[in-house]
């Protein structure tokens, strides 16, 4: 049985033509999307900007209203986040592109950490809270003094591990990550990725992850779904997608993807 289902997800925005200010066409975001993810499994969406992967997003979780179309967790619709049981509000949580924008930089870790327990007070931890967020940082790879710093404080990768630690406080059962590397060096990058295989395999976390790189999907994913113009157009094993890729869109970004990795190669050897 699935954890998550998306079937035939639409979802649309208003827009207006400017010169005439009346209302034009509504611009379709995502047309008719369905996916699965299963407990404990890692699905990568991919596609290209504008391609609908972060409006599927926001639709799990909240943040979007469709049109049409379902969203469900354990087989229950989920509505705005708003009308979401604090239950459901806290299974499926997300984190962004842009650790530096998705957290105050003014706010202490420890005070961004605490305001996740407040938010969510059945998640708490009994006890000691001090002591439980050291763990917290511990099981993201960061320093227990790293909870005294603001964020702004702190380097784009730690950052992003506090956005994680901030998600998991809340005990989730599903991350959804939108391009949650993008905006990282490739080191750094290459960190974060075996961070989030290793807290799947450790909190049995299963992950919707997010990017327009086929290169970071391929290390991270079980299976993925290849987003074009608001439209899945392929979908399935990790191997067979990428090592025999059906729809021409695929081999196209599995072509300019090889193409990349050739260019930065050949530009780290000279």
């Amino acid at each position: 049985m699935s954890l998550l289902e998306v079937n035939d997800l639409r979802v649309s925005f208003a827009r207006r033509n400017t010169w005439f200010r009346s209302r034009a066409a509504d611009f379709v975001a995502v047309d008719g999307v369905s996916l699965a993810v299963a407990p404990d499994e890692i699905v990568g969406l991919v596609g290209e900007s504008g391609s609908g992967k972060t409006t599927v997003a926001r639709a799990i979780v909240g943040l979007v209203q469709p049109v049409s179309g379902t969203v469900l967790l354990d087989g229950v619709p989920l509505g705005p986040v708003g009308r979401r049981t604090t239950a459901q509000q806290r299974a499926a949580q997300m984190v962004f592109q842009d650790p530096r924008s998705s957290l105050s930089p003014r706010m202490t870790v420890a005070a961004i950490i605490n305001e996740a327990w407040r938010t969510h007070p059945e998640s708490a931890p009994p006890g000691d809270r001090t002591a439980a967020l050291h763990r917290l940082l511990d099981d993201v790879g960061l320093d227990a003094s790293v909870a005294r710093h603001r964020a702004g404080e702190l380097s784009g990768g730690q950052c992003q591990r506090v956005s994680i630690a901030r998600a998991l406080a809340v005990r989730p059962r599903l991350l959804v990550c939108d391009e949650a590397v993008s905006a990282l060096d490739v080191s750094v990058q290459a960190q974060i990725l075996r961070l989030l295989v290793d807290l799947r395999e450790r909190h049995h976390l299963a992950m919707l992850f997010i990017s327009h790189d086929l290169g970071v999907v391929h290390q991270i994913a079980d299976r993925i779904a290849v987003m074009r113009r608001g439209v899945v157009v392929e979908e399935g094993r990790t191997t067979d997608v990428l090592g025999a890729p059906r729809h021409e869109y695929t081999r196209s970004l599995l072509d300019a993807a090889l193409e990349l990795s050739t260019t930065d190669a050949q530009d780290r050897s000279r």
